[in-house]
């Protein structure tokens, strides 16, 4: 595969004048490619499975704007259901008959969900979810896991992975100690970690929060009877199990990993796929705990952007885009050929590696392995896998610009892009 560098000097034009108007030049961390090196593209348009930057140069995305394009970036279908959205205004602050429709769509798709209360982001959906399992079990504890990035609220800011692991934070300042005095941490897959805790905290753990798989800390699936056991420990502790499937809901199955894996957990967070790009979150679950939300019960959470028009239609579209025959079976396999085939690429050209994929999501790690948790994932080689993404970007594949990010697909990959992808890393590889 011939090599033509590509030229991005508009983007780093716009990007330096970024770092003067904005943190660090951007509004999320990890778009800044401080773990990989070099400078970011700045986006001009998306479309399908491509973007192209300002500079002109196309890219096979595995990025999709982190999750939510499952459908392909600006599907002709959710931008013309938008189209006619718009033209009934961008914001109600009210009650709307789509809330009605998404509402019933998540309902009938998710385990867990009797009742469902729509938010802003993924970090909003977990805050909620946070003050509602303390309400509903009065004790004041949680759990989480190494590794585990439930958004950037204080509680949640301990060993949390995402771009906290890409910046190398093992938490924040300006978090007081009493903000995460009740949070205990755990290994992702320790089953008797998890035990011990419980133990040595009787009575005082409202309820355990995780990736039910893991992408934050890079893609970590759970071990054989992981799941299985969080649901009896918790049940046999009177503590709440709660899924963050803002990532994996509706991308590795319709109903998500609780779906998938058939663990059924009290309380789900959703965003990202159920926006369709918008920004969006939710969370719901048993009937008797939403029951606690205000206005129904004294739990107190509002937003004035909840429930957003725009967000709701082009989430009700995107579902009703991954309901069609295929749609599913189609993602696992795109998917599985991109992971296998990046794997065999790694062992043929003689680098330790490791990885895989469920459904729509995948990831490759820099270290021989396994990975069970955020533990062996820090093994990984960061600096290899900084030359290796800058490899890729210019010969224009877009993957996440950190080791601790899990890879994503959609109905729009062709198993040209597929191809074209490996023969890409084939050749970064070869040299690296």
């Amino acid at each position: 595969m011939v090599n033509t560098p590509i030229k991005t000097t508009k983007s780093q034009e716009i990007f330096a004048a970024a770092q003067n108007l904005m943190p660090g030049g951007v509004s999320s961390p990890v778009r800044a490619f401080k773990s990989v090196g070099g400078q970011p593209i700045v986006f001009d348009r998306v479309k399908d499975a491509y973007i192209w930057d300002v500079d002109g140069n196309q890219y096979i995305d595995y990025v999709g704007t982190w999750g939510p394009a499952i459908c392909g970036h600006a599907h002709p279908e959710v931008t013309a259901a938008l189209r006619e959205a718009l033209d009934k205004g961008t914001s109600f602050g009210a009650p709307s008959v789509l809330e009605n429709v998404l509402a019933e769509m998540v309902i009938d798709a998710v385990p867990s969900i009797e009742m469902v209360r729509f938010v802003n982001s993924g970090t909003e959906a977990c805050m909620g979810v946070l003050r509602v399992m303390r309400a509903f079990t009065n004790r004041d504890k949680i759990i989480k896991f190494e590794g585990c990035y439930h958004g950037h609220a204080d509680t949640f800011l301990v060993k949390a992975g995402s771009g906290v692991a890409t910046l190398g934070l093992p938490d924040s300042p300006g978090v007081p100690k009493s903000a995460t005095s009740g949070t205990l941490t755990a290994p992702y897959n320790d089953l008797e970690a998890v035990k011990a805790l419980f133990e040595e905290n009787k009575d005082e753990i409202a309820g355990v929060i995780l990736e039910p798989v893991v992408g934050n800390a890079g893609f970590i699936a759970p071990d054989a009877g992981f799941l299985e056991g969080l649901r009896e420990l918790t049940q046999e502790y009177g503590a709440l199990l709660v899924f963050d499937e803002v990532m994996t809901g509706f991308r590795i199955a319709y109903g998500g990993a609780q779906e998938k894996f058939g663990i059924t957990p009290d309380l789900t967070t959703l965003g990202k796929v159920i926006g369709g790009g918008l920004p969006v979150g939710a969370y719901g679950g048993r009937r008797d705990i939403m029951s606690l939300v205000a206005p129904a019960g004294p739990v107190y959470q509002a937003g004035t952007l909840s429930g957003n028009p725009l967000a709701m239609t082009a989430g009700i579209k995107t579902l009703e885009l991954l309901q069609k025959p295929g749609a599913y079976e189609y993602l696992d396999r795109i998917t599985k050929k991109l992971a296998d085939g990046l794997l065999q690429v790694a062992k043929e050209t003689g680098h330790a590696v490791c990885g895989g994929q469920i459904s729509a999501m995948f990831g490759l790690f820099f270290t021989s392995g396994p990975v069970h948790n955020y533990e062996d994932a820090k093994k990984s080689d960061t600096a290899k896998f900084g030359r290796f993404h800058r490899g890729m970007l210019e010969r224009g594949i877009y993957l996440a610009p950190s080791q601790f990010e899990a890879g994503f697909t959609s109905l729009a990959h062709t198993e040209e892009d597929i191809d074209r992808t490996l023969a890409a890393a084939r050749d970064v590889l070869s040299n690296l």
